[in-house]
């Protein structure tokens, strides 16, 4: 990592590019209301392995956390997510039924859950459309897409919404406010760690 990238107010460089996709993709994950998001990068674009290393190590105390799912031809999938908000998520019974319809071990960990997510990334034909119990989607929704092949939805916002609508919109409109307070912090000079008030 290059001296100038080690006092993490980095302007101009690959760490202010990197906070910015950030606040812009994740805002709703970074500001806790949601357990995680998905961001696909472009891996000539950024050194997404020291990128992750530094946010964990800054962002830890915070309960944040970044992980690498799959890095295909020129793009990266990034997951970021709220170590809370996870635990809580892939605790509920609910969420384990589904999870366990496609191999995902019980009892275990988030990593151990996100080892299996990252396998069935790279290894299915399909795309694994569970992964929006880690995105934080209503359970409905996502059974509700798998069932129907991503057709017969009410809505369409951040995800398909096959349950409540009145519910879903209220969700997206806090997300938009998660992403302009945070793009909005780093568009006044604030970095990614100092609009997340991370020392």
């Amino acid at each position: 990592m290059s001296d100038k990238c080690n006092n993490f107010v980095c302007k101009n460089c690959e760490c202010e590019k990197f906070g910015q996709k950030l606040a812009f993709h994740t805002a709703p994950t970074l500001l806790g209301i949601k357990c995680g998001s998905l961001i696909s990068l472009t891996t000539a674009e950024f050194t997404l392995d020291e990128q992750s290393e530094l946010f964990n190590s800054k962002a830890a105390a915070k309960g944040l956390v970044t992980k690498i799912l799959c890095s295909c031809g020129n793009r990266t999938l990034l997951f970021v997510y709220n170590e809370k908000l996870m635990k809580r998520r892939l605790a509920d019974p609910q969420v384990q039924e589904v999870l366990k319809q496609y191999g995902y071990p019980e009892n275990v960990g988030i990593d151990e859950c996100l080892a299996h997510l990252s396998s069935r990334i790279r290894s299915s034909e399909e795309f694994p459309h569970e992964i929006g119990v880690f995105l934080g989607y209503p359970l409905e929704d996502v059974v509700g897409f798998i069932e129907n092949k991503g057709e017969n939805f009410k809505f369409c916002g951040c995800w398909k919404v096959y349950g409540s609508e009145e519910n879903a919109k209220r969700t997206f409109a806090n997300y938009e406010k998660c992403r302009k307070f945070l793009c909005g912090r780093l568009n006044e000079g604030a970095d990614i760690y100092q609009a997340l008030k991370i020392s």
